[in-house]
């Protein structure tokens, strides 16, 4: 069994993730996806709208995922490729290089972004809206994400 690891944020989940997700998970026979904890994103300077645990249940309901687990730290990767018996560690290719030095535990993959979509894209049009107008936004979103879960 080949196993493909990835990590993400997967904050307003969108097509460019789901494709992604498709496209690595026909890198192997096996996807974890390791999906950054609010702590972690925090630590990096991020903010995330969707809270950790949504972003994992979204992911984890995705069919091309097997696996999701959390990713606390930069640390953590080789520790779960190891722990995973991971063959693929693969990123989109926003990442090309920095992950190099994993090729001694596996093969490393950097694939291509969707065109024409991306979260930090998606977020800076959000912050064209005011509050109120984006959680509306945000309760659509919710919406749309249980509606995604009940189709798969």
């Amino acid at each position: 069994m080949k196993t493909v690891l990835t990590y993400g944020t997967f904050d307003l989940f969108h097509i460019g993730h789901v494709r992604l997700l498709e496209r690595l998970s026909k890198l192997g026979d096996r996807l974890i996806v390791g999906v950054s904890t609010d702590e972690f994103n925090q630590s990096k300077g991020k903010k995330c709208l969707i809270p950790y645990a949504q972003r994992a249940e979204i992911v984890a309901a995705v069919k091309y995922v097997d696996t999701v687990i959390p990713e606390r730290s930069w640390d953590q990767k080789v520790d779960d490729i190891r722990k995973y018996d991971v063959d693929v560690f693969a990123m989109g290719s926003d990442w090309e290089g920095r992950f190099d030095d994993l090729k001694e535990y596996c093969e490393v993959v950097y694939l291509p972004r969707t065109e024409g979509v991306s979260t930090t894209e998606i977020k800076s049009l959000l912050t064209a809206f005011d509050s109120e107008r984006v959680q509306q936004i945000k309760n659509a979103l919710d919406l749309l994400n249980n509606v995604a879960k009940d189709l798969t």
